[in-house]
């Protein structure tokens, strides 16, 4: 052993069992602390702390499975070994899918506890080395990669809210266009919380068909569908302790919806095709660039899901409407290239500002920061010039009403395709305001411009 001397916590209810591993694990190098029965066990949990937990299975009144989800309630890095002198193939399974380290049956030789205690030590070394190195990095790159960064009025009056309600873990629902930043203020919102030494896990609700969405969100057991060979855990359960981040939920269907529902009211997950429900501990966060209050009136929204999620609501403004946040951004992602290229930070000619300054950005800062990586690529010295920039920005087309050969007798749907077309160019692409002008809902508005083949942004 290293002069590393991790502690371990020995619980049995004979006195002679913990005298005798008392010795050999102080022989072997670490700090023994014991505990006679298992009241005893679960009080010096608490006081004693330990590193690692090695226990008896059967014993009067509090048995090892006890001391197990006592000692992971805890702390859930602990490792717990137990033994048995009177092995039990169900106990056994129990104990492992419980988060057991080990299970040990006595009799066994000193060797092999001593060797099983010593890789025990060594996970808990690693998890504490790797908890460490996260909290480093993040430390390190918050306010680089996590911080949003803008000076308009309206962007800062959604910081402001958003810093209030990080600490606390009330669910957040985000609102804005798509390409407004939606994923990086929810993990902003992550990394100032108190749970932001766990994880933060998120998934676009959009992307996947709904039983491979139903899976990944709750898991599911084996044998619930083909497919399914073993046992998966869910995304929420994955995320215990964390954020979970559910990004586009306005594409949810009706049933997936149900489910949501239950995990906001219930904190509780029932996996595809399982029977126990799973607690899950985690701090809900969800976005859309959908009108929700607009889809509930239309039935494509639970009214229910919706005041659940609705609890803190952040609204993004586009880009346009924080001009002043242009140059800014333009800046941080140009930093961000040149690190990612190991070159020096490219600058933007007087001509190249103007013409971004008075585009629309109708992909909001998704699109800058795409338009100026496309820029880097292309140019060839460290200046980016109005050419390098995508034609779409420097040469925006208009789609004409009607062209040099107009149609003849032209059809009510031609004449309306053309009409919401002329309206959605004019209201800067935004939909809901369209349908606003148009006096009929976003759902609406979605369903002909789906014919239409307009593809939603």
């Amino acid at each position: 052993m290293s002069a590393y001397q991790p502690s371990i916590l020995v619980i049995d209810d004979e006195s002679s069992i913990l005298q005798t591993l008392r010795i050999l694990l102080k022989k072997s190098g670490f700090v023994v602390c014991t505990a006679q029965g298992g009241n005893a066990g679960l009080e010096a949990i608490k006081t004693e702390a330990p590193e690692i937990v090695l226990s008896d299975v059967r014993m009067p009144q509090v048995g090892g499975l006890q001391i197990l989800q006592a000692a992971r309630d805890n702390d859930p890095d602990t490792p717990v070994i137990l033994m048995t002198a009177q092995a039990s193939l169900q106990t056994a399974i129990q104990a492992v899918n419980d988060g057991a380290f080990y299970y040990i049956q006595k009799p066994f030789s000193n060797d092999d506890l001593v060797a099983i205690c010593r890789r025990a030590a060594e996970y808990r070394q690693l998890r504490s080395e790797n908890k460490h190195l996260r909290s480093e990095i993040r430390r390190r790159d918050r306010s680089v990669a996590i911080k949003p960064i803008g000076k308009a009025r309206v962007f800062l009056d959604v910081l402001r809210l958003a810093e209030q309600v990080a600490p606390t873990d009330s669910t957040v629902l985000i609102q804005g266009e798509s390409g407004t930043g939606k994923e990086v203020l929810a993990r902003c919102l992550h990394e100032l919380s108190k749970r932001s030494e766990e994880p933060i896990l998120s998934i676009n609700c959009g992307a996947l068909p709904e039983s491979l969405l139903e899976s990944e969100l709750f898991g599911h057991v084996k044998g619930s569908f083909t497919g399914a060979i073993r046992d998966k855990e869910g995304l929420f359960a994955a995320a215990r302790g964390g954020s979970f981040f559910l990004d586009e939920i306005g594409e949810t269907t009706p049933a997936t919806q149900v489910k949501l529902l239950r995990v906001l009211q219930e904190r509780e997950v029932l996996p595809v095709g399982g029977t126990d429900p799973i607690p899950v501990d985690v701090r809900i966060i969800a976005a859309t660039n959908r009108d929700l209050e607009a889809d509930i009136r239309s039935g494509r929204f639970r009214s229910d899901l919706f005041y659940r999620l609705n609890v803190i609501s952040l609204h993004l403004p586009p880009l346009r409407e924080r001009r002043e946040d242009i140059i800014l951004l333009a800046e941080a992602f140009l930093k961000r290239i040149a690190g990612d290229r190991q070159e020096d930070v490219h600058t933007l000619s007087q001509e190249t500002i103007d013409a971004i300054m008075v585009y629309p950005w109708p992909g909001n800062v998704r699109e800058l920061e795409n338009a100026l990586e496309h820029a880097a690529i292309l140019s060839q010295e460290r200046v980016i010039r109005v050419e390098h920039l995508p034609k779409s920005i420097t040469a925006p087309k208009s789609q004409p009403l009607v062209d040099d050969r107009p149609v003849e007798n032209p059809s009510l749907e031609v004449i309306e395709h053309a009409y919401i077309m002329w309206v959605l160019q004019a209201e800067g692409g935004n939909k809901t305001r369209t349908a606003e002008v148009l006096g009929i809902d976003p759902s609406t508005l979605y369903r002909k411009l789906a014919r239409y083949d307009v593809k939603p942004e």
